[in-house]
């Protein structure tokens, strides 16, 4: 199975930390070059230096804001302009706040839908010219279980992964002739920094410990634990290898069985 991304050049973003990081370690580790992005330019060049570069890679950083969509795309336009180029990218983000669908505020759905969609979107167009030239592909998107079954009491993020999917399965219909795949790994509870807030503000309001929202979780899930975030990336990091050349336009839960549907 070939899974060697040597020569490879990839776009990570939301990658600093969880499972943004951990996927841009998986592919270092498979030969990739990879390119870090997001708005912390000291956690950037940390997560840099902890890659792994014995293929010779040579790894960078690439400092931009989802939350403004306009100064993105100026920003990748000019770092692709310097010559850069990448055959993969992991679009990555931050997930919307929780909180019911009805009591959102509408600025907290155009808010998530910049964050997510219209951010994709402006990088997609941006890396897709390279990815026909090579005639080699890989579209990642790093979505929610929510997808498949809509979890309660994430309304914004249920509605906007709903519409990211939707558009990946679209760009899969329109690119897979240029050798290009776009799909979509859907994490369950993973154990991240995110994981950790959403069960505290759980244990708060149900007036319980971490500990017994926590054992709670874990009893949903077939698994009975969470995943660990380098447990995502390598679906991911084999989504974005050779090996998955006839993959396209699919949704990879990694939930440890949590998602009750097919």
């Amino acid at each position: 199975m070939d899974l060697n991304l040597k020569g490879k050049s990839a776009l990570v973003c939301g990658s600093t930390q969880g499972i943004g990081k951990a996927i841009a370690e998986e592919l270092a580790n498979l030969g990739c070059s990879v390119t870090l992005c997001a708005r912390n330019e000291q956690k950037l060049e940390e997560v840099k230096q902890g890659l792994f570069k014995a293929s010779g890679q040579n790894h960078q950083i690439l400092v931009a804001d989802f939350a403004k969509p306009t100064e993105l795309k100026s920003t990748i336009d000019a770092h692709l302009a310097d010559g850069n180029q990448y055959h993969i990218l992991i679009n990555n983000t931050g997930g919307p706040p929780a909180g019911q669908a009805i009591d959102a505020d509408v600025e907290a759905f155009r808010i998530a839908f910049n964050q997510h969609l219209v951010c994709n979107q402006i990088l997609a167009q941006a890396c897709v010219p390279a990815m026909k030239e090579a005639s080699y592909g890989r579209i990642v998107n790093v979505i929610s279980t929510s997808v498949k079954m809509p979890i309660p009491g994430l309304g914004v993020s249920n509605t906007i992964r709903g519409a990211v999917a939707n558009w990946s399965k679209t760009l899969a219909n329109e690119l897979g002739q240029f050798g290009i795949t776009v799909n979509n790994v859907l994490p369950g509870a993973t154990s991240t920094q995110r994981l950790a807030s959403i069960i505290e503000n759980k244990a708060k309001k149900s007036e319980r410990t971490v500990e017994e929202v926590e054992d709670e979780m874990k009893s949903e899930i077939p698994a009975r634990r969470f995943a660990d975030a380098s447990e995502v990336a390598a679906a991911a990091a084999f989504l974005a290898s050779p090996a998955a050349g006839y993959i396209n336009g699919i949704n990879v839960p990694v939930d440890g069985g949590r998602t009750g549907c097919l």
